[in-house]
């Protein structure tokens, strides 16, 4: 539906852009999509997928990826009787459970009831994580000139669609460097309003040289920037470093507070720098 929603998004709009870019799509690439402009030298990969649970047997739910929701959560989906709004209880044992008027069909995904909330200096909504990564792709296409931009499935729950997407780039186009476009978390090295965070590790460790340039563009930008230093955590860049193809990679990306919840929240200003330092990247890689 996602993938479906962009495609229609991008031919209406991709009359504004600067470049128009060639959209590529099919069953070859099952969900995913990817969008070629002119002589691309790297790739922009933004996850489209979400958090979430899975309808098991009576009322008990499974997680998808690793949702973090309390008790009276509300969440919703549709199944072949209709759309369905109903609310996560936990039992003793903190397995998750649905309580509604009727059963669930077994298998119908259940994703948060979206709460948008706006103030002067935050956005706070479920599933910024990746809808941000999203739309900082969909503004640096407004004047891309080179590059690639995939649009990638199932990054929360283990992953899978990268490395076919990473062989086709590679080589049709030579592509080896990798822009993560994501979202991260505020933790005790990294502040909300302090800038976008450049990840040069999470459990993955990328290339040194590569991040080492990514950094000299940041710092020659002056777009306000963060460095971050994780030991856990994986991204779309976890999955180009086992596809046994030479990417470089690094994760780019607007810190937010109360990851994977019904109320993840992000500085205004840290997705502006985001948005800024993409264009750069992408101009100078």
């Amino acid at each position: 539906m996602l993938r479906d929603f962009l495609i229609n998004f991008i031919k209406k709009e991709k009359k504004n852009w600067k470049h128009k870019p060639e959209l590529i799509y099919g069953e070859e690439f099952q969900d995913c999509l990817i969008l070629k402009f002119g002589k691309p030298r790297a790739a922009i990969f933004a996850h489209m997928d979400s958090v979430g649970f899975t309808v098991r047997y009576t009322n008990q739910l499974v997680p998808i990826g690793s949702p973090d929701a309390e008790a009276g959560t509300k969440l919703t989906g549709r199944d072949n009787l209709g759309e369905i709004e109903c609310e996560l209880k936990m039992d003793k044992e903190g397995h998750a459970h649905y309580t509604f008027g009727r059963a669930i069909a077994r298998g119908t995904s259940l994703t948060y009831k979206i709460d948008f909330q706006e103030t002067s200096d935050s956005i706070q909504s479920p599933y910024l994580d990746n809808r941000l990564g999203i739309l900082n792709v969909l503004e640096v296409c407004k004047t891309l000139k080179d590059g690639v931009v995939v649009f990638s499935c199932w990054e929360e729950h283990g992953g899978g669609s990268v490395g076919y997407l990473a062989n086709y780039i590679f080589k049709k186009w030579n592509v080896r460097q990798a822009l993560i476009s994501d979202i991260t978390w505020i933790s005790d090295g990294v502040e909300p309003g302090k800038g976008v965070a450049i990840s040069m590790r999470d459990r993955n460790v990328p290339r040194k040289n590569f991040i080492d340039k990514i950094i000299s563009i940041a710092q020659k930008s002056e777009i306000p920037f963060q460095l971050e230093v994780e030991g856990v955590g994986s991204s779309d860049g976890g999955e180009l470093q086992r596809s046994g193809l030479p990417f470089d990679w690094c994760f780019v990306g607007a810190p937010e507070q109360d990851a994977h919840t019904p109320h993840e929240k992000v500085h205004k200003q840290d997705v502006l720098a985001m948005f800024s330092l993409y264009r750069e990247l992408m101009k100078k890689l």
